[in-house]
């Protein structure tokens, strides 16, 4: 008899060599944020680990990390969600969601290791979890590249796609781990080499491609850094940029708006354009982006019948009471009392 298509080509050997290379080669990257890069680092790290172990299994009949390698996937789409999330959150959210997210997997592997004795229950958990993260990043994913505000200007709308492509091998992880867990279920895992082999030929097209792909980013990644550490503006000369940006665009309309995001836009650190708006303009970006909100609103008050609430939402305020508090800081009165009286002397903003 013929060895099993596994054992002559072991596709999964391939597959933990390519990971293990694109895991080293991701820890070079610089993406705009460092807790994003150890994340994917490792994502592949992982997938390098649980293929080798799949090739021990299947290929070569090595059976003594079974439970290693069932339990390691519950971990991909974590950590694959957690990679993208780490460029649209600060630092601190990132360590509560990612606490929060890889909490989740290990209270339920305890929970396999320690009562459930059949592991063929795990696999309706994997499935659960591959259907939960292609969701969670869908809807990532829809929100568009701005949502990804700790990323580096010239490659979050490339971060973007690769969401989708995420997505891509979730669903196809899901649809082969299911095909694999039927034929335990029918036929006592028969083919499961056969469909392992198969299944991962597509998967080392795909790390391919990445591997391909990387160098391009690195390189383009050093440019963009030399780039911006030779950009050299005054502090006027930002925040005349940052005016013209926020009075074409209305980006102060967006209420989760944040130095990130208009840092981006001008292709400037976040630091100088915190520090030349305190500088020039005496406060701080928050107050500063709040004054053109206030003035949209001070507009809108007298010029329409809107609710005072609608107006606080339309003009880029989180909350009625944050609204009620600057209106009353910056124009010395309160929005019903502006709407009746108009604004009073020398107190409308100075912005805008």
């Amino acid at each position: 008899m013929d060895a099993p298509t596994l054992v002559k080509l072991p596709l999964p050997m391939l597959t933990a060599l390519l990971s293990c290379v694109i895991a080293m080669l991701v820890w070079r990257l610089e993406l705009g944020v460092r807790r994003a890069t150890a994340t994917f680092f490792a994502l592949f790290a992982l997938c390098a680990v649980e293929a080798l172990l799949v090739g021990l299994r299947f290929g070569y009949g090595i059976e003594t990390l079974i439970p290693v390698q069932r339990t390691l996937p519950l971990l991909l789409g974590p950590l694959m969600y957690l990679g993208f999330a780490a460029f649209a959150v600060d630092a601190r959210t990132f360590r509560k969601i990612m606490a929060c997210h890889l909490a989740a997997p290990i209270i339920v592997l305890a929970v396999f290791w320690l009562i459930v004795e059949d592991w063929r229950a795990l696999d309706l958990v994997f499935s659960a979890s591959y259907l939960f993260y292609s969701v969670a990043l869908f809807r990532l994913w829809r929100k568009g590249p701005d949502v990804l505000t700790y990323a580096r200007l010239d490659v979050a709308r490339r971060l973007s796609d690769w969401i989708l492509r995420g997505i891509g091998l979730l669903v196809f992880i899901l649809a082969l781990d299911a095909t694999i867990a039927l034929d335990f279920a029918l036929n006592q895992g028969a083919h499961a080499a056969v469909l392992i082999s198969y299944g991962t030929a597509p998967l080392v097209v795909i790390l391919l491609a990445v591997l391909v792909k990387l160098p391009s980013i690195l390189s383009d990644a050093d440019r963009k850094a030399y780039a911006v550490k030779t950009v050299d503006i005054t502090d006027s000369e930002t925040v005349g940029r940052l005016e013209e940006l926020m009075l074409n665009d209305q980006l102060f309309l967006d209420p989760g708006l944040t130095v990130q995001r208009l840092a981006k836009r001008l292709h400037l650190p976040a630091r100088k354009v915190s520090a030349a708006v305190n500088k020039a303009k005496g406060m701080n970006v928050s107050q500063y982006v709040n004054e053109f909100r206030l003035a949209y609103a001070a507009d809108l008050l007298v010029s329409g019948n809107e609710s005072v609430s609608g107006i606080a939402e339309r003009s880029g305020f989180m909350t009625r009471s944050n609204f009620y508090r600057e209106f009353q800081r910056v124009y010395d009165q309160s929005p019903t009392e502006y709407r009746s009286t108009g604004p009073l002397a020398n107190s409308q903003p100075t912005t805008g």
